[in-house]
């Protein structure tokens, strides 16, 4: 494990990260966001429960959040991918600029691993929760083809604005999308709606259903493992 303090560049620092590598020289990465009040750390133990024997080395990134106050939980401040200023799930939940600002952050990740020899058509852009909100919006926008977005008990943010500001690069990024029956923080039918959208524009959505709350359960690791597998194995 490596705890990086966040370099300087010259928008600021980057979002400090906890990683963990499969082995040496990685060919491949997976940025990972984590959820709401959690932080880098909290997804972390996944990797030694999946099996990439057949890949070549891989390096997981596990950013941690910036603190924010959060507008539901009485202006607490936590670490937030963004604001979450109202308790039902109309459009305008999220605060958009938060939103924006993360994706800025998370491109600027995604940069860093260009640095080290790790081209965007090698890097997954995986979250959970809030951290699936901002891997999706990122994803869809970002100028360059990445191997594939992952997007577990999450929704599509500022769907309104996607037709637009979609990046051509991502029309048929393959996309990982996962959701609990029984999730009593971001409803099953927010996330179905949202893989439907986009399976309305095109977008090449696997979506998978678990009799689960808001968490990743043992079949879910199982099937995410097979899909990493079957993305990275065509580019890496």
């Amino acid at each position: 494990m490596i705890a990086n303090q966040p370099p300087a560049t010259a928008d600021g620092p980057l979002l400090p990260a906890v990683e963990r590598q499969t082995g040496e020289s990685p060919r491949c990465a997976i940025i990972w966001l984590h959820g709401l009040g959690a932080d880098g750390h909290d997804f972390e133990p996944i990797v030694d429960e999946f099996d990439f024997d057949q890949l070549p080395a891989l390096r997981f990134v596990f950013p941690h959040a910036p603190m924010r106050a959060v507008t539901i939980n009485g202006g607490y401040v936590m670490r937030a991918w963004y604001d979450i200023v109202s308790p039902d799930f109309a459009p305008g939940r999220e605060e958009a600029e938060g939103v924006r600002e993360s994706a800025r952050q998370i491109e600027a990740l995604l940069a860093r691993e260009n640095a080290r020899g790790i081209p965007d058509a090698r890097i997954v852009l995986a979250g959970f929760s809030q951290g699936g909100v901002i891997a999706l919006h990122t994803g869809l926008r970002h100028p360059r083809r990445l191997a594939g977005i992952l997007a577990l008990s999450c929704y599509l943010p500022l769907a309104d604005t996607l037709a637009v500001e979609a990046h051509k690069a991502n029309r048929d990024v393959p996309i990982f999308m996962a959701h609990g029956h029984a999730d009593p923080v971001i409803p099953y039918d927010l996330g179905k709606q949202s893989s439907k959208l986009l399976k309305a524009q095109d977008y090449p959505v696997q979506w998978h259903a678990y009799a689960a709350e808001h968490t990743v359960c043992a079949q879910e690791l199982s099937d995410i493992e097979n899909w990493l597998n079957q993305v990275l194995a065509d580019v890496c």
